[in-house]
């Protein structure tokens, strides 16, 4: 059984308060873009010598930590302590192609894959909610992965309001730096304050030509204050003709929309940079 995990991208990002547990409210629009990790899962032999119940091998784009605690193999073991009995052992292969530490959702796409696959092929009958429950016990944007729906997330990213917004037709250019961002360091560098408007109703009102204007992803101030190479690249996405651009996210991942193809080779060279265009 494969699965294709797919990248986001947050328009609008608003941190709009600190919580008492440490965490922060947000206000963002998440939008599901077609880049994609794999995760094949195979049934493992029951002779086969494992000192787990689910191992995984990591191949492509390099993933930092113990593949052990991938949080693939963390889901497996979520639902694995709630259905004893109902999961097989499993050899997984996750395959990266979502760009790691870049704000694209990678890690929590694949999270709720292994959740959405593992009800398929065990036949748990977990509806959509009892999955996002799952997932969100993982991580806070995990949940939205789950369905993939463009959806306006309040809270921590937990609660989401599935949106009317299609970007169909539009061209999407990604480009990731090799600068990691530190997501706990970029918070801490925040003053958080509720938007004179709502990202919602931004995205949803008004024509994309006017989002440069009014959008603010609230992060970026601090990550390029601390890497301004990351700004720079904002600014050329605007320069090629992106009609918006932004940081998804926490970075380190920039975004530009175009509404025709243009050739980035020569501009990010050294760089992850991908041109496609959405609903294609």
């Amino acid at each position: 059984m494969i699965f294709f995990p797919f990248a986001k991208i947050n328009i609008g990002l608003n941190v709009v308060e600190r919580r008492p547990d440490g965490y922060h409210n947000l206000e963002t629009v998440f939008y599901p873009v077609p880049i994609y990790d794999a995760l094949e899962l195979l049934p493992m032999d029951d002779d086969f010598p494992s000192e787990t119940d689910c191992d995984i091998k990591v191949t492509g784009i390099p993933v930092e930590g113990d593949d052990r605690d991938n949080i693939v193999v963390r889901a497996y073991h979520l639902l694995k302590a709630d259905f004893p009995g109902l999961l097989p052992r499993l050899h997984v292969h996750l395959h990266k192609g979502i760009p790691t530490q870049a704000g694209m959702g990678g890690g929590s796409s694949d999270c709720a894959s292994m959740i959405v696959a593992l009800n398929n092929m065990c036949r748990l009958q977990l509806d959509v909610s009892r999955m996002q429950a799952y997932a969100m016990r993982l991580g806070a944007d995990c949940p939205f992965f789950i369905e993939g729906r463009a959806a306006y997330a309040e809270g921590i990213g937990e609660k989401l309001h599935p949106i009317s917004l299609s970007l169909d037709g539009l061209w999407l250019a990604i480009v990731r730096p090799d600068i990691p961002v530190s997501t706990r360091e970029a918070f801490s560098l925040i003053t958080p304050k509720h938007p004179a408007t709502n990202c919602r109703e931004i995205v949803s009102k008004l024509p994309i030509e006017n989002w440069r204007a009014h959008l603010k992803n609230d992060f970026e101030d601090s990550v390029f204050a601390h890497h301004p190479e990351i700004g720079v690249i904002k600014e050329q996405l605007y320069q090629a003709g992106a009609v918006y651009a932004s940081m998804s996210g926490s970075g380190s991942a920039v975004y530009g929309l175009f509404k025709k193809a243009v050739d980035l080779s020569g501009l990010f060279s050294g760089m992850y940079c991908k041109l496609l265009q959405l609903g294609a």
